[in-house]
């Protein structure tokens, strides 16, 4: 597939030396080859992407918290200028509906945003710990059943389900339909390669679909979950169509589970290859929250984080055009030296600091305490309840995902 831009690339000087981007991961959680090399031309240098445009990449903390905010950057997936990662991504596109939320600039942006963001504050959350908790147990109940010496995957069995559920009961989807849109969310985040493309488009559309029918539902038997509460406060006070909020509801769910699913199964990998830190954090578990930010900070899943430029802005030396794309790395400005003392080691009594593991600005991930919660009770009960916990396979032989927007592995082979 070829870029559809009739207008000639605004990139010049230097852009024949713009190596392909994004990079697969040989380590799920460490920097893939070539990083260090792109982290070495910081904080901002020129990439390939697969439709032979050229964009930005910015790796350096500092500049990437300036442009993070800079309104002259734009989120609107639908210019056609936006920087794409891979097919799929264009295909959802052509579907010529804005993602909300993470594809759509202020003041559409700011209204969803006000929408959903009390649901996930830090009290609302705290609230269902206890029901977090219940989960995790009763899936290592289920998984330790099995018995020692058996192998199981961790990402099934315990990483992807829990905050599944824990999304669902939030949001007020039957738990029962999970696997119906547990696979399809996959899909949606995961796949690769342009034979793909249509699979991911399918699977978006048909969890929409079923959150269109789950509205109307709940308008004839309304509950008390947040879609409920979107439903009686924006959808019947003419707010916001039914279209909007089914997408809206869509965004929640795929993003709500998948990402923290691939976040337990890198932060288990992470430390069972690292003894001193696990065995520590065994030790202590008031450090788990301060552990967490820094496993998120060293894993980085939502990598590439991309804009587009709808004016011209001159930082650090470079002109950076309007119509230009633009991607923040994640991963390199957590890496960055300038920002982190040993950035490239895992340190779970680090200070909580500068990282953008849950983005930054306005777009920072509405999901970040709920995604801490579960993380800190995943961890915390998995290695205080399987404490010969080991992976079935060498680390190596692990199945990385492709390297396309988010990262993570398709299954965890563990045993104990």
């Amino acid at each position: 597939m070829t870029d559809t831009l009739d207008e000639p690339q605004t990139l010049a000087d230097g852009a024949e030396d713009a190596p392909a981007y994004p990079v697969k991961r040989t380590c799920p959680y460490r920097m893939p080859p070539g990083y260090e090399e792109l982290r070495e031309k910081g904080p901002i240098s020129r990439v390939t992407l697969w439709n032979g445009r050229t964009a930005w990449l910015v790796t350096g903390n500092d500049l990437g918290r300036r442009l993070f905010p800079d309104a002259r950057l734009s989120s609107d997936v639908l210019d056609p200028r936006f920087p794409l990662l891979a097919p799929r991504i264009e295909a959802q596109r052509q579907q010529a509906a804005a993602p909300p939320l993470v594809g759509v600039d202020d003041p559409v942006h700011a209204r969803q945003r006000r929408m959903v963001l009390p649901s996930f504050g830090i009290r609302q959350i705290n609230a269902l710990r206890p029901e977090i908790q219940k989960y995790a147990d009763g899936l290592l109940d289920t998984m330790l059943a099995k018995g020692p010496g058996v192998t199981v995957d961790l990402l099934t069995e315990y990483a992807l389900p829990m905050p599944s559920a824990v999304i669902c009961m939030l949001l007020g989807v039957p738990y029962e339909d999970h696997h119906y849109f547990d696979e399809r969310s996959r899909h949606v985040l995961s796949s690769s390669g342009e034979e793909q493309a249509a699979q991911a488009q399918q699977a978006f559309t048909e969890i929409l679909a079923y959150l269109d029918d789950l509205i109307v539902r709940k308008q004839a038997e309304p509950g008390d979950t947040l879609l409920d509460e979107l439903i009686a406060r924006q959808l019947e006070e003419g707010k916001v169509d039914r279209q909007e909020l089914a997408m809206i509801a869509t965004v929640l769910l795929v993003s709500g589970h998948e990402t923290t699913s691939n976040m337990i199964a890198l932060s288990t990998m992470a430390l069972l290859a690292d003894p001193d830190q696990l065995a520590a954090l065994r030790a202590d578990e008031s450090l788990m929250p301060r552990a967490v930010d820094e496993l998120m900070r060293f894993s980085s899943i939502g990598d590439m984080l991309m804009r587009v430029a709808k004016e011209d802005i001159e930082i650090e030396g470079h002109l950076i055009r309007a119509g230009d794309g633009v991607i923040l790395s994640t991963m390199l400005m957590n890496r960055d030296p300038g920002a982190f003392e040993r950035p490239d080691e895992l340190d779970i009594r680090r200070p909580a600091g500068r990282h953008v593991a849950f983005g930054y600005g306005i777009h920072q991930c509405i999901g970040q305490n709920l995604a801490r919660a579960e993380m800190e009770i995943a961890l915390a009960t998995l290695f205080r309840r399987v404490p010969t916990l080991k992976l079935a396979v060498p680390a190596e032989q692990v199945p990385v995902n492709a390297p396309f927007v988010l990262q993570g592995v398709s299954e965890l082979p563990v045993t104990w």
